[in-house]
Order: structure tokens, then sequence, then C-alpha cells
């Protein structure tokens, strides 16, 4: 059967595998769907850190503010 995903093939411990097995068999998914459930929520966080990162460096005491209306228009 096609898919329309693309495979990757990573490397894990024996740890992780057990732990992704159990998450997985708890959701009663495939393991690999947990690993990309897991992987998707793990990319959200890294942009979080990088939207923050960039949120600190704007925030400067001369940092000119947009009103909401305004930035909506």
């Amino acid at each position: 059967m096609a898919t329309s995903k693309k495979r990757i093939n990573i490397s894990v411990s024996k740890e992780l595998d057990t732990i992704l097995g159990k998450l997985a068999k708890r959701d009663q998914i495939p393991q690999a769907t947990k690993a990309e459930h897991l992987l998707r929520m793990a990319l959200e966080i890294e942009e979080d850190h990088v939207l923050d990162e960039l949120a600190a460096k704007r925030d400067t005491k001369t940092a000119r503010f947009v009103s909401h209306a305004a930035a909506w228009r």
C-alpha cells in the first residue's frame, strides 16, 4: 500500500523503545504513529523557544507597542 508520508529510519535505545512501545499500547496506536506525534510536539516546543528568544530580543525599553486593533487592520 502506497503512502504519502516520507519514511525515516532512526535508531533508539532499548529504554526509549520500551517507553515508546508502552505509550503506543496505552493509546492503542502504532508505535510509529506515537513517535510521529511526539516528534511533532517536540518541534512545536522548539518553535516556541525560538519565538520566545526573538520576542525577548525585541522587548526593550524603547520598543514601540502597537494596539491589537491597529495590528489586525
